[in-house]
Parts: C-alpha cells; sequence; structure tokens
C-alpha cells in the first residue's frame, strides 16, 4: 500500500505490528523515445505491486538519482554524489526513528549503485535496523527471463519498454540498434557520450510484445515480493 494513500494513525497502527517499509530510489534521465521518468516509474511500480498482498506501506518514489554522464540530453537532472547518500541517510534515519527496522530499497538506477554500499556504513551505526538494497532489473528471476527473451537487451531498449514507461503518441523505431559497450564510452564527457549514443538506447530492439513484458513484470514482483516477505533473520 501507498503510504500516500494512509494518514499518519493508519500508519501508527501499522508500526503496533509491522516494521517492514519499502522505498523506490529512480532517477530522471534520457530513455530514448521513453518516459524521462522511466527509472522511478518502473521503480515504484514493481515496489507498489509487490508490496501491496502484503500490507507493505511504499514510501513516495525518490525520482532524482546519480547520472552525469546524460546531462547533455535535456531534462536529465543529476545529483551530486553526497547529496544522493545524504537524502538516502535522511530518509533511513527518518524512518528508523518512527519504528521501521526492515527497510527495502528497491532500485530502478544503475548509477544509484553507491547507495547501496552506504547502507552498509549506515547499518553499522544503527544497530537492530536491517536494509535490503533491491536492483529489481538485474536480480537473477527478472535477468534470467530477460535474457531468454532476448540476450540484447540495455539500457532504453525493449527491456524498459512497458506501457507504463511509454509516452502516448511517440513511435518506436523498428530496428535493433547496435551495441555501444559500456565502458567504451563513459570517460568522455556529456557532450561526446551523447553524440556517441545519439537517441541513448544502449543496444538492441526498442520494444517487444506486451505478452513477453508481463511475464518479465510478473517475475520482478514476485521477485520482489519474496524479498518484503521473508530472508530477514
Amino acid at each position: 500500500m501507498k503510504i500516500s494513500n494512509m494518514n499518519w494513525m493508519q500508519v501508527e497502527s501499522y508500526l503496533a505490528k509491522d516494521d517492514r517499509a519499502v522505498v523506490p530510489i529512480g532517477c530522471t534521465e534520457q530513455h530514448a523515445y521513453l518516459s524521462l521518468s522511466t527509472d522511478s516509474i518502473l521503480a515504484e511500480k514493481v515496489a507498489a505491486d509487490a508490496a501491496e498482498p502484503l500490507g507493505v506501506p511504499v514510501f513516495p518514489v525518490i525520482g532524482y538519482g546519480f547520472t552525469p554522464n546524460f546531462m547533455a540530453y535535456p531534462g536529465t537532472v543529476t545529483l551530486r554524489l553526497e547529496t544522493l547518500l545524504a537524502i538516502v541517510r535522511d530518509v533511513l534515519d527518518g524512518l528508523a526513528s518512527q519504528g521501521f527496522k526492515r527497510i527495502l530499497i528497491l532500485n530502478g538506477h544503475g548509477g544509484n549503485a553507491p547507495a547501496r554500499a552506504f547502507t552498509h556504513e549506515w547499518m553499522h551505526a544503527h544497530p537492530g535496523t536491517k536494509v535490503k538494497f533491491h536492483d529489481w532489473w538485474s536480480a537473477p528471476r527478472v535477468w534470467k527471463q530477460v535474457q531468454a527473451t532476448d540476450p540484447v537487451a540495455s539500457h532504453a531498449s525493449w527491456m524498459e519498454n512497458f506501457p507504463w514507461t511509454r509516452l502516448e503518441g511517440v513511435v518506436q523505431p523498428r530496428e535493433q540498434k547496435s551495441e555501444q559497450p559500456y565502458m567504451s564510452w563513459t570517460h568522455l564527457g556529456p557532450q561526446e557520450i551523447r553524440r556517441r549514443l545519439g537517441d541513448g538506447n544502449f543496444a538492441g530492439l526498442y520494444q517487444r510484445s506486451d505478452d513477453e513484458m508481463y511475464a518479465i513484470w510478473r517475475e520482478a514482483v514476485e521477485e520482489t515480493r519474496a524479498l518484503i516477505e521473508t530472508g530477514w533473520e
């Protein structure tokens, strides 16, 4: 259940019987022909779909992340790394102070990876509080389904093209984009990266069938739900 659909009294009642919470974190960055909020949309929806049957509250998505390489694409916004970690710290501090002791951070953006390491530092300073950091798109069950569908899958390609990340009236290209290996361009700086990547898709088709995407989504939701439900001890 989304925390935005609860009042404080309902949260207080919840905390009397449970101490779990989910915090989605995404980004605002180029995704070729998809929404600039793709990472945030997907993180928040996976979290909400997974947590709903369990009655575990999902906090609003942190909609900005660390993405300096894409700043030449209009609409992209990056946080400084220190800002990202400060936000994560403040959110965790606030939740822990109110009695949330088992927190799943559901990450939708690869650039937020430093926050994973930070959670270990934070837990060291907060004994008794447990934090899981979950990259939903690369988790074992999801990645297995992605690879079984099409091994050429990447940022801003078909693997992020769900009905809820598409934009009305925007037509997706039909070709399969040739691969732009990640390590071959990350040292170039934002302007040259844009010249190298063009529309921003790293590699692969731009869209696959909805049936294939729903199959991946089911894996994402079930895999995330298992993390919320079990493995805290």
